[in-house]
């Protein structure tokens, strides 16, 4: 019998692909944002989807379940937002734990942006009414690409373990890392970006020609030795990274750095990522498609939990917790 998990704030279904991979089964899903949901609808035909607020959500139904996880929403948090925390009316940490108490599942775990950290006295303040019923992990940041994952992504992550001894967090290591050219070719996979790579008109210099602000928007040249940058929601204009097919940028930086005036027009040789393309990056399996338009797609793919390492810690759990509370029912 598989172990079985609620996914909150699901999104697309990285969290729960993860989980599903390390032997624990989707049950249910909350999710407001109507593509994400139905790409998750599709990815676990089998589980219930809830598509609208989690507030409306009664979970009590659902006691029994083995994993309550979930990221709630990251802006109040989030160093690229103005961080008002408990003022921002997108903050749902309190929701997060009335389900948890609802539920009163064996383990729980919350990911987040590492921002959270900062607002400690605040976070302990909201898990308060957890910790009488768990032994809760300190908040503590992972880097996807220590994992496996072919992409530099840092996720704050927080686990409650009902066992009462505190759940250690998978050991990461920058020897798993991944570069991005395992996943990525000279050749799009799927359906090519058209947006274009524009030379910015006041460039900002870093050491390395691939960092700092050559061209205009987020988007950043991607070193195919080496993981990618973090993939954003706010991908699929020009805040999608893109390949330098014919490696003209450390020339052009040289080029700076000697005082040359920067150029105009676009970088020729170049391309955006494609869907497919940032998928992988976030480990998605293939077969994985995503509802909505081109820019609700990137926008789901941002906003993932890497599939692997979700994988990474739903193999903690079900070693440290969920395999020993069931050989304790089974024993008793």
């Amino acid at each position: 019998m598989a172990f079985t998990a609620l996914d909150l704030f699901s999104g697309a279904g990285g969290l729960s692909l993860g989980l599903e991979a390390a032997g624990i089964q989707s049950a249910l899903a909350v999710e407001i944002i109507p593509d994400a949901a139905a790409t998750y609808g599709r990815v676990f035909p089998a589980a219930t989807v809830h598509n609208g607020d989690i507030r409306h959500v009664d979970f009590k139904s659902w006691a029994g379940v083995d994993v309550v996880a979930g990221g709630p929403p990251c802006q109040p948090f989030s160093i690229g937002g103005l961080r008002r925390g408990r003022e921002d009316v997108r903050d749902f940490l309190p929701e997060f734990v009335r389900a948890v108490l609802e539920v009163r599942p064996r383990v729980f775990i919350m990911e987040n942006v590492p921002g959270l950290i900062s607002f400690g006295s605040y976070l302990r303040s909201v898990l308060a009414p957890l910790y009488d019923l768990y032994a809760i992990s300190e908040p503590q940041v992972l880097n996807a690409a220590d994992y496996g994952v072919p992409q530099s992504r840092k996720r704050l992550v927080i686990v409650g373990n009902h066992e009462g001894t505190p759940f250690r967090l998978p050991p990461g290591s920058p020897e798993n890392r991944v570069a991005a050219g395992t996943v990525l070719t000279r050749e799009p996979k799927g359906e090519p970006n058209p947006s274009k790579i524009v030379f910015a008109k006041n460039p900002d210099l870093r050491p390395n020609p691939y960092q700092g602000h050559l061209f205009n928007g987020g988007g950043r040249a991607i070193e195919l030795d080496k993981p990618s940058p973090t993939i954003l929601a706010a991908a699929g204009g020009n805040k999608t990274h893109f390949l330098d097919l014919d490696g003209r940028i450390p020339a052009y930086h040289r080029h700076l750095k000697q005082g040359g005036a920067p150029y105009t027009g676009q970088l020729e040789g170049a391309r955006r990522l494609t869907v497919t393309e940032s998928a992988l990056l976030q480990s998605f399996p293939e077969h994985v498609r995503f509802s909505g338009s081109r820019s609700s797609q990137y926008t789901q793919i941002g906003n993932a939990v890497p599939p692997r390492l979700a994988q990474a810690l739903g193999n903690e759990l079900v070693e440290q917790v969920l395999s020993r509370s069931r050989r304790k029912s089974v024993a008793a």
